[in-house]
């Protein structure tokens, strides 16, 4: 009977695994603040594509992680780059199923989607440019990102995904992608993201070089209408998506850009999200399958029709 009048419901398609690819490995590296999750090599990461179509998900998401990182990010746009590389091999996994019509159970591919941020390349590790003062240069960082975007569309990604939080990156992004005749590739904007301690466990996944925080460009978590008011600049900019992140801190805003978005919105089950349930179930203190399920269905309650979380692949299986 509950199974039956269950008012929200999840389908392995609403689910985006975020996968983490590292330059100069020879064999996946595990994360130990993300207990189950790696930094995949270049081969590893195709097959985690492979069983992210096989499971039915909705997308993937990418994070390259380069072996030289410098101040303006020159490896987040280069074409040989990491991210790059791993689109193109993705790329050609999925164009193969569709090529064959060879998908298991006739479930369609899985969108390709790349992170657009400069945190991972740099050696200061902030998601932009920084000007002479130390400071996050705004526009400077839009140049890059409108590089960034160009090349991941030519490595062939289908989602452009500005995660820095910069004034304008939505803008400056649809102009350079039409620009480069990329007309039908779209635009996932990070539009409230908030300056979170949940992103912790990420920046061990990413071999983040911070010094600091990022409190003067993403959001301060005591506010809701800030994140309202970025997320309606997006959707003027022309965002296809908007997203909120942290998802479980933020349900609140999660359900209040949904009520106003006229386009999907996603939320993204962060890495410090993913960590505290991993810890509290290996100890025996809570039921870890049970708060998996109850975590991410309570972000689709919240009004999410996308969701990044680390458990997609299991979900899915779950889900079958």
């Amino acid at each position: 009977m509950r199974r039956l009048v269950a008012e929200t419901r999840l389908h392995p398609a609403d689910l985006v695994l975020p996968l983490f690819v590292k330059e100069g490995l020879t064999e996946p590296a595990p994360l130990a603040s993300m207990p189950g999750q790696v930094q995949h090599t270049e081969e590893s990461l195709v097959e985690a594509v492979r069983a992210a179509r096989d499971a039915g998900l909705g997308g993937v998401m990418l994070f390259g992680i380069p072996t030289v990182k410098d101040a303006n990010g020159s490896q987040a746009d280069a074409a040989d780059g990491i991210l790059q590389r791993a689109l193109r091999a993705s790329r050609k996994v999925l164009d193969e199923v569709v090529s064959t019509g060879s998908t298991p159970g006739g479930a369609a591919v899985p969108v390709l989607m790349a992170d657009t941020c400069l945190d991972e390349f740099t050696d200061h590790g902030h998601c932009g440019v920084l000007a002479a003062d130390g400071r996050v240069d705004n526009d400077a960082t839009l140049i890059r990102y409108a590089a960034m975007a160009v090349a991941q569309a030519k490595a062939g990604a289908d989602v452009i995904s500005p995660s820095g939080m910069m004034d304008g990156q939505v803008a400056m992004i649809r102009d350079a992608l039409d620009d480069a005749d990329f007309l039908d590739t779209s635009i996932l904007a990070y539009s409230a993201k908030y300056a979170s301690a949940y992103f912790g466990p990420f920046r061990e996944a990413v071999d983040s070089e911070l010094k600091g925080d990022r409190k003067t460009y993403q959001l301060d978590f005591a506010n809701a209408r800030e994140g309202l008011r970025e997320a309606d600049l997006d959707l003027a900019e022309g965002a296809d998506m908007v997203m909120v992140k942290p998802a479980g801190s933020y349900l609140d805003v999660l359900r209040a850009v949904a009520d106003r978005s006229d386009v999907p919105v996603a939320a993204y089950q962060v890495s410090g999200e993913y960590a505290m349930i991993e810890a509290a179930g290996a100890n025996g203190w809570i039921d870890r399958d049970r708060a998996v399920m109850e975590s991410v269905t309570s972000i689709k309650r919240a009004g999410a029709d996308v969701i990044l979380t680390y458990w997609a692949l299991e979900l899915a299986e779950w889900i079958k």
